[in-house]
């Protein structure tokens, strides 16, 4: 908790899992070297060392307190400003930033919402967390169940955004920032930066050249992501599956390493679910340092009254029994795992990527009092 703001009526508090610079100079809540700004960050920006870099050229910075990426981002917000500072940005972030000279409070999320953000009000008070437990603890909080959110959850196996599982409790959606004046402030949130513009614009710039060269491309790309997501000043580890993603993670993920990579997977004693065997092989020809968890199916029931504690909202997605076990026994190694998730999003994975276009060409024949009536 931050009582030097107090006199403002606003409190900060972070519970830290120290990735970059475990010293109490990576400590939140963190104030930037004027005391004008002070942030709460939960995430990780993996560019933060070449943001250093070209604050250092440009002189903005006279001298570092120490090396976490939460001081560099807001030294980055201090000299470009917010939006400057959230475009040249890469990672996965959720933040709250207090400025003390105009008596704002700015939200914040990734572009892609890995982390999320939300916020709302009751009693009176305006709350925001990462976490939607973390709301439930303010002394008086009196939101109710959203009977919308309900229904959207049994139509999309989840609560899509803005909408939470309470009433006065919303989303911030991905890509947006939100600065509010006041406790009562109901301004609408602003995009920083859009999927669908980037997507259309990747679409205009396709290149039909040489396969092999747009591969090699790819690699490159790929190369440096997972090297900047390396970046860690304690154990890291990889999920590995034995699927296209998860390997192909833990295969650059050997590559960059001085040593062998730590990987990790989950197989059951039934057969029909035991995929760990793919795992193995693939772990034995990258030579990592593989660690296996053989599950019992009364392993899985056990976690599935922990749920509603471990995740914010309900939804339908069965995968997070196994990454829950998976998580927690990874953890006894290891502090920080990367996936393969997402994967199958940025490269069109999935069926539905494939036959999607040809169901929406149906589907708009239909007039559209039609598609209302049928859910489309």
């Amino acid at each position: 908790m931050n009582g030097g703001i107090a006199r403002s009526g606003i409190a900060l508090a972070h519970r830290r899992l120290s990735i970059i610079d475990l010293s109490p100079a990576g400590a939140q809540p963190m104030e930037d070297l004027s005391g004008r700004y002070v942030i709460v960050f939960n995430g990780e920006i993996y560019n933060h060392l070449d943001l250093r870099i070209k604050l250092e050229d440009e002189g903005a910075v006279a001298h570092w307190r120490g090396h976490s990426d939460t001081e560099t981002l807001l030294a980055a917000i201090a000299y470009w400003g917010l939006e400057r500072a959230l475009d040249l940005t890469c990672g996965m972030f959720a933040f709250g930033l207090w400025d003390r000279a105009t008596r704002n409070l700015t939200l914040a999320r990734d572009r892609l919402g890995e982390k999320p953000l939300y916020y709302g009000w009751s009693d009176g008070a305006l709350l925001f967390a990462s976490e939607l437990d973390a709301l439930l603890t303010y002394p008086g909080f009196d939101n109710e169940i959203d009977r919308s959110a309900v229904a959207a959850f049994l139509r999309f196996s989840y609560i899509p955004e803005p909408a939470t599982i309470f009433q006065n409790i919303r989303k911030l959606q991905p890509g947006h920032f939100l600065r509010l004046t006041s406790p009562f402030d109901a301004s609408p949130s602003r995009p920083y930066w859009s999927l669908e513009a980037v997507a259309l614009a990747g679409v205009r710039r396709v290149s039909r050249g040489d396969y092999e060269a747009l591969c090699g491309e790819v690699e490159t790309c790929l190369e440096e992501v997972v090297a900047s997501q390396m970046l860690s000043d304690v154990p890291l580890g990889c999920f590995l599956s034995g699927g296209i993603d998860s390997s192909l993670i833990a295969a650059l993920m050997q590559r960059s390493s001085r040593g062998a990579t730590r990987t990790f997977s989950i197989g059951f004693e039934n057969q029909r679910f035991n995929e760990a065997g793919h795992a193995r092989l693939v772990a034995q020809h990258l030579g990592t340092t593989h660690t296996e968890f053989i599950l019992t199916e009364a392993d899985a029931l056990s976690v599935v009254p922990e749920l509603p504690k471990v995740y914010s909202e309900p939804f339908a997605d069965p995968s997070q029994i196994p990454t829950l076990l998976l998580s927690r026994m990874t953890r006894q190694h290891v502090a920080v795992a990367l996936s393969g998730d997402g994967g199958d999003e940025m490269f069109g994975g999935y069926n539905r990527y494939i036959f999607a276009p040809g169901l929406w060409r149906i589907s708009s024949a239909v007039p559209k009092i039609g598609r209302i009536a049928g859910g489309a």
